[in-house]
């Protein structure tokens, strides 16, 4: 009787492959790729580029002249224009032919073709781009197509299983699988998205495609691998799909995007940190200082004080911060909850807009007229906050501003270490600082004592 059953079960799973797979535990996604893959498109570009910009400080006569040898092997003039092409993926939001992929994609193409599952191949209009969180937004001229069901991804959990559906290197439609390995991921550069990291494989023509939870909802937008090959090693980083469609809103009505802005520097909460403030655990963003004319210097909040929350929303991490922050709607009200000399209380803040790159680097690092001194920084008072969590008993000046490519820059110095030493001599107020740079003289370069959270450390600053 056993071993009829046995042969009963095993023609079974040869008949009904499908059941090997529920049996053992692992998801079959062949009816999710049948029911989306149709709303997934190629997306290809086009780009009129000029040779010269593509080689800057290049001043070599040999390397002109086979320049000029190959263009002239291709039909063109000297130094003339060529055309470069880029593709990627993206994936129909409404069947009336809004198309979603990443701004890196499309970004400065001159022309861009969506082609679709029947090998139509269609112009497409960039709506609008949001090069902060890598999201463009496309329309192609078409009505009745296959689009794609929005999921929520913030209901998305580490081990979930998700799959990918793009074109890795121009191969149409490829499905790929894994699972998340990470939530609200923060990289370097990308303050305003809080990845889904996964171990899905991504290779390059994926961006831009989506990702997909088991119920066949898209969760994210398949953005960046990490890697030292150009190809996928393990990692790979997709765009939460609730921020694309925020960014996606934006763009339809507004046609740029906005972000909500505190104006703070923060630091993450070591576990010494978080004993010293009165804390359980460690979690939260320090306040490390508030930035002159912004929100958080027209509120209450103070440097010193750690955010724990936001609008009811924990903050795990520094990281965690600026996504939050973004999604508030500008000139509203958000309730920071900080811990402050051991206790908990509340903070209002009206949430500004955040600025652009180059109003935000103003707003960081303001100009204060010419070259302040030989070491090309600026520095300011020692805040008590900030010299009880580095454990300075005396003396010492903070970093409030470097200028780029200065000799305190190339030397590692910035915003925020504190000044203990200056060519081997103390340093306790910003007079006295003053005071000891011009007494520098010709020196070529000198050596300056820093204060970190790690700890102290000379750096060697070579002056100009």
């Amino acid at each position: 009787m056993r071993t009829m059953l046995v042969k009963t079960i095993a023609l079974a799973l040869i008949i009904f492959p499908g059941w090997a797979l529920a049996l053992s535990g692992l998801p079959d996604f062949t009816s999710l790729v049948k029911q989306n893959h149709e709303a997934v498109v190629n997306i290809s570009t086009q780009q009129s580029v000029n040779p010269g910009s593509d080689f800057p400080g290049l001043d070599d006569p040999d390397i002109d002249k086979r320049i000029e040898e190959y263009e002239r092997d291709r039909g063109r003039g000297p130094g003339s224009p060529f055309e470069s092409s880029g593709m990627g993926s993206g994936f129909i939001i409404s069947s009336d032919g809004f198309v979603l992929t990443n701004n890196h994609v499309v970004e400065g193409a001159d022309e861009v073709i969506v082609r679709l599952h029947d090998r139509r191949e269609l112009r497409a209009k960039v709506v609008g781009t949001d090069p902060r969180s890598d999201v463009a937004l496309l329309k192609v001229d078409a009505t009745g197509l296959p689009s794609v069901a929005i999921g929520n991804s913030d209901e998305l959990e580490v081990g979930a299983w998700v799959l990918a559906i793009g074109s890795p290197f121009g191969f149409d439609f490829s499905v790929t699988a894994g699972i998340v390995s990470a939530t609200g991921r923060a990289l370097p550069n990308e303050s305003y998205v809080p990845f889904i990291q996964t171990d899905v494989a991504i290779n390059p023509g994926n961006s831009g495609g989506p990702l997909f939870n088991l119920k066949g909802e898209v969760i994210g937008i398949n953005s960046q691998i990490y890697s030292r090959t150009g190809s996928f090693m393990g990692l790979s980083f997709a765009i939460p799909i609730e921020l694309a469609m925020d960014v996606t809103n934006q763009l339809k009505t507004a046609g740029r995007v906005s972000r909500g802005w505190l104006g703070v520097h923060i630091q993450e909460v070591t576990l010494d940190l978080a004993e010293s403030f009165g804390m359980r655990t460690a979690h939260g963003a320090v306040v490390r200082s508030i930035l002159p004319d912004s929100p958080a210097a027209r509120s209450s909040l103070q440097v010193g004080d750690v955010i724990t929350h936001l609008d009811g929303k924990k903050v795990d991490k520094s990281s965690s911060l600026p996504p939050l922050v973004g999604r508030v709607p500008v000139n509203s009200d958000a309730t920071l909850r900080v811990v402050r000399e051991g206790k908990q209380i509340e903070v209002v803040v009206n949430i500004g807009e955040l600025p652009g790159q180059e109003e935000l680097a103003q707003a960081v690092n303001p100009q204060r007229g010419p070259t302040p001194n030989a070491l090309e920084l600026n520095v300011e008072t020692l805040d008590d906050g900030t010299r009880e969590q580095l454990g300075i008993d005396k003396g010492g000046v903070i970093v409030s501003r470097v200028i780029a490519d200065g000799a305190a820059d190339l030397a590692g110095v910035e915003p925020g270490d504190v000044l203990l030493m200056v060519d081997n001599k103390p340093v306790d107020t910003p007079a006295q600082f003053s005071s000891v740079v011009r007494s520098l003289g010709d020196a070529k370069s000198v050596a300056v004592l820093v204060q970190r959270e790690s700890g102290p450390v000379f750096l060697a600053l070579q002056l100009k």
